[in-house]
């Protein structure tokens, strides 16, 4: 019994056996979920002090999804036979992302004008901005400021939804900047 229970202890630490490859992932797993845990609970406690927390939001995301990519590398250097894996995963990923990248330029251009947006914040959520749509020049208060598209309203109360490359790239015209809240007290 005791020779038993210790050819299963070697075999959980030993990464080429499968319960060993199993154990490991587990450990990898929780770990990436441990991890997106801690930057929520963080984020959390951050957004009591901060008057915008665009960035914050647009940050923890991306930090989340990183916990879980690096578990995952991880893991598969971890594990010799998925370190070949690993190599062609790689070289295939670049290919990949080359015709993702041709294929969603439009996806792509809207989410880094977004982080230009944050990281410049050239408006921020409250202001009223004027701008050229469709319909002609247009006034409208900030409501959101996602990824990917801006959503403002105008007077008449209905929702103008403009992708954050035309934010960017338009001239806008600040009308009536919101006023700034109190810092929060700890």
């Amino acid at each position: 019994m005791n020779h038993l229970l210790a050819s299963i202890v070697r075999d959980v630490l030993v990464p080429t056996t499968v319960i060993g490859a199993v154990f490991y992932g587990v450990v990898c797993l929780c770990g990436a979920v441990a991890a997106a845990r801690m930057i929520r609970v963080v984020a959390t406690r951050s957004e009591r002090h901060l008057t915008d927390v665009t960035a914050l939001r647009f940050v923890v995301q991306l930090l989340q999804v990183c916990a879980f990519v690096v578990a995952f590398i991880l893991y598969t250097h971890l594990i010799p036979p998925l370190q070949a894996f690993a190599t062609a995963l790689l070289a295939g990923v670049s290919v990949v992302s080359i015709v993702f990248g041709l294929a969603a330029q439009n996806t792509l251009g809207n989410l880094i004008a977004g982080f230009s947006l944050v990281l410049y914040h050239p408006f921020e959520v409250g202001d009223v901005v004027q701008l050229t749509t469709p319909k002609g020049l247009t006034t409208g208060t900030v409501e959101a400021l996602a990824l990917g598209y801006t959503r403002l309203r105008d007077a008449e109360g209905a929702a103008i939804i403009v992708p954050n490359n035309v934010m960017v790239s338009s001239v806008l015209v600040l009308v009536e900047r919101k006023e700034a809240l109190p810092a929060a007290q700890p």
